[in-house]
């Protein structure tokens, strides 16, 4: 989310009728977040799908693509009924409004041709975040692929838009408590990655583990797919980051140099851990390393110079990569492709590390410890990390319970052992 939402946010709610000047609609700036919005709807079709795809065994790749092309579907339908409404307006009620919005906006009713958010339309903000609503719960399927069944993940991921995600964006870009805190999270490192990655973890805790994890061999069955996609998702980043400055313009600019350089930086550096520790380089882990930087750069892209983000790149290799493989293996829960290990604790890292080298030098919205000398902005960093898993883990949970006592959260083990592509969806890859 844009550093300036701060000053946009009256614009974006409701325009007083006391504003000195109307604002006025920018072709630029609308053209650029139009391109954005592709490029984050690419991250998740076709990019998240060939990543995980390639990932998990063959006789579950089209259950895996079939899940993020179903979010894609389904977080659409219900951004547009409800979800809009719930993460971006303002509640009536000044104590619900530090949680949730309201439903001034159900169907998208009151949306006018017209309307402007800054110097955008509004049709096309709210296109824009619905790309992020969509991949933020598919992120999530990572952690319990080859075991969940296709209709629990429909009703988990509805269920999960509505009760998790709208809250926590509402809480942090939409004028909640963590907003008014003054969190920065310039685009979605705990509202999309700290929030998946907790709800993977949970949910990876909730099912269990895979028949079979830990004694049968269960290495990715075609990683030509999984680096097309992780190279997707590196072009359609600069969407994800450079687009939530919601102009075209010097942050944009920045935040798209913080994003490359994070992220070829923590590429670079759960390669050569990797090296070092298990004697090879090997392909999985440098597209690994390279969504790592690319999630621990999601919140401080936009307040953070070169240095900063180099620094932020080179911890989120390290660090992802000792907690997706080493932590993992020590603990014993089995997160199928990683999704807590990279997105969880990469999110976290990056939030708290917005804290220490965000510099009001590159954004005025943002000051930091280092460069500023404001150590509360680490605090209130600990604040959104915490608030997020808290409320994402416990609400997680409840949702876990309710699909599973209503229908079932996990295929049964003669149809884990044969293959979800075949059982669920009637198909099978074929060489």
């Amino acid at each position: 989310m844009p550093s300036f939402l701060k000053f946009l946010l009256p614009l974006l709610l409701a325009a007083t009728p006391a504003a000195a000047q109307e604002p006025t609609l920018n072709s630029g700036d609308t053209a650029w977040l139009l391109t954005s919005a592709a490029l984050v709807l690419l991250m998740t079709i076709p990019g998240l799908g060939l990543f995980y795809g390639g990932m998990v065994r063959k006789k579950n790749v089209l259950a895996t693509l079939a899940q993020s092309l179903a979010a894609t579907a389904l977080v659409s339908v219900l951004w547009m009924l409800v979800g809009y409404s719930l993460a971006f307006k303002t509640n009536p009620n000044p104590t619900l409004n530090q949680f949730i919005g309201d439903l001034s906006y159900l169907f998208l009713q009151p949306l006018k041709v017209g309307s402007l958010t800054g110097t955008i339309p509004e049709s096309v903000f709210m296109l824009f975040q619905m790309t992020f609503a969509i991949i933020t719960p598919a992120l999530i399927a990572g952690a319990f692929a080859d075991r969940m069944k296709f209709s629990a993940f429909l009703w988990f991921t509805g269920l999960w838009l509505i009760f998790v995600y709208c809250p926590i964006a509402h809480m942090v870009w939409g004028g909640g408590i963590l907003f008014s805190l003054g969190a920065l999270d310039y685009a979605g490192g705990s509202v999309v990655h700290l929030n998946a990655g907790t709800a993977a973890l949970v949910t990876c805790l909730v099912m269990g583990k895979r028949i079979g994890y830990g004694r049968e061999n269960m290495s990715p069955h075609n990683l030509v797919l999984s680096v097309v996609g992780a190279a997707l998702l590196w072009v359609g980043w600069f969407g994800f980051n450079a687009g939530s400055a919601l102009s075209a313009g010097f942050n944009a600019g920045m935040a798209a140099v913080a994003t490359q350089i994070a992220c070829a930086a923590a590429a670079l550096s759960w390669m050569l851990a990797e090296w070092a520790i298990s004697k090879k380089p090997s392909v999985l882990g440098m597209i690994s390393g390279a969504v790592s930087g690319l999630v621990a750069i999601t919140p401080a892209s936009g307040f953070v110079d070169p240095v900063g983000a180099l620094i932020i790149g080179v911890t989120a290799g390290v660090v992802c990569y000792v907690a997706a493989v080493w932590m993992k293996r020590a603990l014993g829960y089995d997160d199928s492709l990683d999704a807590w290990g990279v997105h969880g604790v990469g999110g976290a890292l990056g939030a708290i590390l917005t804290g220490a080298f965000a510099s009001s030098a590159v954004n005025p919205a943002g000051k930091g410890w280092i460069n500023d000398g404001n150590f509360g902005q680490m605090l209130v960093q600990f604040y959104d990390v915490g608030i997020t898993f808290v409320y994402c883990g416990v609400v997680t949970f409840i949702i876990l319970k309710a699909v599973d006592m209503l229908i079932g959260l996990r295929v049964s083990p003669e149809v884990e052992v044969e293959g979800l592509d075949i059982n669920l969806h009637g198909e099978t890859v074929h060489d």
